[in-house]
């Protein structure tokens, strides 16, 4: 007996407010159902690594008969929160609710270990904030231009650093710092024609930075189809990456001022392009429950809120699609898929370009091992499933493939390039809505979807492109003006 559970207000191990939910542990009959689909009892066949092993540990804990230690912290931390075991579930267990009641419990209960708070910490000061993420890429662009990335790994150093931080290093994209300056979307994107809709969109954090591209497509197309689109310029991080790691009072900071910006921009729906984005968004509602003032504005707002699929699939198409002459995978994004529940939606907006052979992957219920930060904090096994997605992407044979997440987009990047064969062409990695942004405007998908890899500048080789970066991320930093190059 841990002796928390006769503490004042404490249910065994947990703490008065939210545990997990007797009720809801009780409508598992572990059957079993879920076992095939948890990436992590996929790996290791370990019953406490499955969902209803969790689930067993939950109800432990409110009985107070184990200790909160290392060891239940970490087989809750080894969950990635896809959520296919709620698709899979023939009884209805609400897992989902259940894992983001016992996370919480974990951030406020638990002591972690100092490196791991370190770098917890640096995770949620850097990719919530845009600016500060911009800034960061600007050191990582030069970190691989000036060719100190190279050094580093002939030399052996790379391997030698902490698996999280070159996990950080190999999922950072190549991108150019023209595409870091780019300048975001203009507040409103008229419709073409008459306005059906008035719809505000979601910019995001690493979205913005990293896919601006989708951003700038999504705008084009829903315009294409007669909306008027507003994407506030007030707008921040919706909180997701907080919620999904048990971070509950910034979740809800994030989520009430996110509620507040769109509601001044008076729009109909709110959509997103971000899988992991979207799901915490649909469930402010229930974030928000208990605040006073809060709760009927959250659930009003998580009732607007559209993935760009969704709302595609729900417009009659008024804007011509051209030929797309290319064989598509599409890999289910857990947060849309399990969490929102939208499969048919993509499918069937892919489907409607013309020429375009829409490709089922095998497994599609498995994660590819993004969740969130869970490639950063749990390096080995997202390892691992990237591996096995990348090499189930690449026996379908696809000339491209489709995903409607970034991190994802991130994740199956990093490990296609990594299990590609000598000579073997890089796959190019869209979102669906570039898709059909290429198919209304009659271009190529292809063209662009491949980052080039220029060599780096001569006259910036070495020392030199690490202080124009550093300059550069300072200047961002203090949200100056960019400054030419």
């Amino acid at each position: 007996m841990s002796g928390q559970e006769h503490e004042p207000g404490r249910v065994g191990i947990f703490d008065a407010d939210n545990p997990p939910s007797a009720e809801r542990i009780a409508d598992c009959v572990h059957c079993g159902f879920c076992l095939p689909t948890c990436p992590t009892y996929l790996l290791w066949g370990e019953e406490m690594d499955s969902p209803r092993g969790r689930i067993y540990l939950m109800k432990v804990g409110r009985e107070g008969t184990v200790e909160l230690d290392d060891t239940f912290v970490r087989h809750i931390d080894q969950c990635l929160g896809c959520m296919a075991c709620v698709t899979a579930c023939p009884s209805g267990v609400a897992y989902d609710e259940l894992i983001e009641a016992t996370r919480p419990q974990l951030e406020r209960n638990h002591t972690r270990s100092t490196p791991d708070r370190a770098f917890r910490a640096l995770v949620f000061a850097l990719f919530p904030h845009r600016r500060r993420v911009r800034a960061a890429s600007v050191l990582g662009w030069a970190w691989r231009r000036s060719g100190a990335r190279a050094l580093a790994g002939r030399s052996g150093l790379l391997a030698r650093l902490p698996a999280r931080l070159r996990a950080l290093d190999a999922l950072m994209p190549d991108i150019r710092l023209g595409e870091l300056a780019a300048a975001p979307l203009p507040e409103l994107t008229p419709a073409a024609g008459v306005p059906r809709r008035r719809v505000g969109l979601l910019s995001g954090c690493v979205q913005q930075v990293y896919f601006g591209g989708v951003n700038q497509a999504t705008a084009r197309v829903l315009a294409a189809e007669g909306c008027d689109v507003v994407t506030p310029r007030g707008q921040g991080c919706c909180g997701a990456l907080m919620l999904h790691a048990g971070r509950e009072p910034g979740a809800r900071t994030r989520a009430k001022a996110l509620i507040a910006e769109f509601e001044a921009a008076g729009v109909d729906t709110v959509v997103v392009n971000a899988a992991g984005c979207g799901s915490s968004m649909k469930e402010y509602g229930r974030l928000l429950a208990g605040e006073p003032g809060w709760a009927e504005r959250a659930a009003a707002f998580s009732a607007k809120v559209r993935d760009v699929t969704e709302l595609l699939a729900e417009l009659e198409p008024v804007a011509e699609r051209h030929p797309v002459r290319a064989r598509a995978a599409y890999h289910d994004a857990c947060h849309l898929a399990h969490a929102q529940g939208v499969r048919a939606e993509p499918r069937s907006v892919l489907r409607a370009i013309p020429g375009l052979e829409l490709v089922e992957l095998p497994d599609a219920e498995i994660c590819c091992g993004s969740a969130g930060i869970y490639n950063l904090v749990e390096p080995g096994p997202a390892e691992e499933l990237g591996r096995r997605k990348a090499a189930t992407v690449r026996a379908a044979t696809p000339d491209l493939l489709a995903t409607g997440n970034p991190g994802c987009l991130l994740q199956l990047r990093r490990h296609l390039r990594e299990t590609a064969g000598n000579g073997e062409a890089e796959l190019p990695l869209l979102h669906p809505v570039e898709l059909v942004d290429a198919s209304i405007r009659g271009v190529d998908p292809l063209a662009a979807a491949v980052p080039a890899r220029t060599p780096a500048w001569p006259a910036l080789a070495g020392a030199g492109a690490l202080a124009v970066a550093v300059a550069v991320a300072v200047a961002l930093a203090r949200r100056q003006r960019w400054p030419t190059l």
